[in-house]
């Protein structure tokens, strides 16, 4: 027999997931249009909690100002990484010359900016709720409040390497770091989404010879983290041509970016043979009204958006709306294909209660 409280705490797990991906949208958007040092603080925006709408609101020396605490804890952060044995790092933050140049007040950057930081506080606010309502499973499922915990410490890591992010000026290392955060807390939310789902079902016999099926996903997954991590490398790329040529010439980014970009549009292809096998392999298992064929049929049309998405950018000039849609169907991607490997690879440990 179901709980109330445990209905009410995979309802409220589903929508942290929704809420999460529409933050990752939000970063996306935030991305596209240049809008990431729209707030050149944190967590405040121009030392506010609701950002001026006016640069008459503002203080005259306020580019100064916001360099000068900016260079201030960027130091902090490299004797950080100095204790940790990165030296090269902390050089590399401190003779980034980039953090030196102050950002000019853009209403409409501030507040894609504003934005993007309210989507992640009404996600921190969502996780704590799960924390709470995890509780319910203190003698069923200790593990739903141990991975509920930690969530919340992953995204409170998550907010701090934020506001590293604004202060380093979008440094491109700490920005891939702060995408993998963001599928780890995906990976987290799906993970508990489907064992609360299938703590209280009778036991599953999964149709034999599905173990070439779950080593293909798992490769398939693989494949799409590895997609992200050159897709925002890319990204980074593109940023620094874009500066270099002052913001000009828009239709020849993508030919600079070189090498990376080649390996990240040869690796869609090959995420894409895999999961066209997969997809075969799910349907010829799983009929019907089977939440495994279901979640197949979402990755294939997660799939065709997305390669979409990338067409329109590799040969349209990048369009801003077309980035943010890459973002966001490359991470639904990978948040079904876990979700359908947990699914797959079911076992007794779902009814084991710990």
């Amino acid at each position: 027999m179901v709980l109330k409280s445990e209905k009410r705490f995979t309802r409220l797990n589903l929508i942290t997931i929704v809420v999460t991906l529409l933050l990752i949208l939000a970063g996306g958007i935030v991305r596209s249009t240049g809008s990431g040092m729209g707030c050149p603080d944190w967590p405040k925006c121009f030392d506010q909690y609701i950002p001026p709408t006016h640069a008459s609101q503002l203080p005259a020396d306020y580019k100064e100002k916001y360099v000068s605490e900016r260079v201030a804890k960027n130091e902090r952060f490299a004797k950080t990484l100095e204790r940790m044995g990165k030296a090269h790092l902390a050089d590399s933050i401190r003779h980034d010359e980039s953090i030196l140049l102050p950002e000019t007040f853009n209403v409409a950057k501030t507040w894609t900016e504003y934005i993007n930081r309210l989507m992640g506080a009404i996600t921190g606010f969502l996780l704590l709720g799960l924390v709470v309502y995890s509780f319910a499973y203190v003698k069923s499922a200790k593990r739903v409040i141990v991975l509920s915990f930690t969530n919340l410490i992953v995204v409170g890591f998550q907010a701090w390497l934020g506001s590293i992010v604004v202060s380093t000026n979008l440094m491109p290392w700490i920005v891939t770091v702060h995408m993998l955060l963001a599928l780890v807390i995906l990976a987290i939310l799906v993970y508990t989404y489907n064992y609360t789902q299938q703590l209280h079902k009778q036991t599953t016999v999964v149709m034999a010879n599905v173990i070439w099926l779950k080593a293909i996903i798992f490769v398939a997954i693989a494949a799409s983290v590895l997609q992200i991590v050159l897709g925002t490398e890319v990204r980074e790329a593109i940023d620094a041509i874009a500066k270099n040529l002052q913001y000009t010439g828009r239709a020849g980014w993508v030919e600079m970016v070189g090498k990376t970009f080649s390996y990240h549009r040869d690796l869609a292809m090959f995420v894409l043979i895999l999961n066209i096998i997969i997809y075969k392999l799910v349907k010829d298992r799983f009929s019907g009204k089977a939440t495994a064929l279901m979640v197949a049929n979402g990755i294939a049309i997660t799939l065709i958006i997305q390669i979409a998405s990338g067409l329109l950018l590799s040969n349209f000039a990048l369009p801003p709306y077309a980035q943010a849609l890459h973002i966001l169907f490359s991470t639904l991607l990978f948040s079904l294909q876990y979700y359908l490997y947990l699914l797959v690879y079911r076992t007794d440990t779902y009814h084991q209660g710990h």
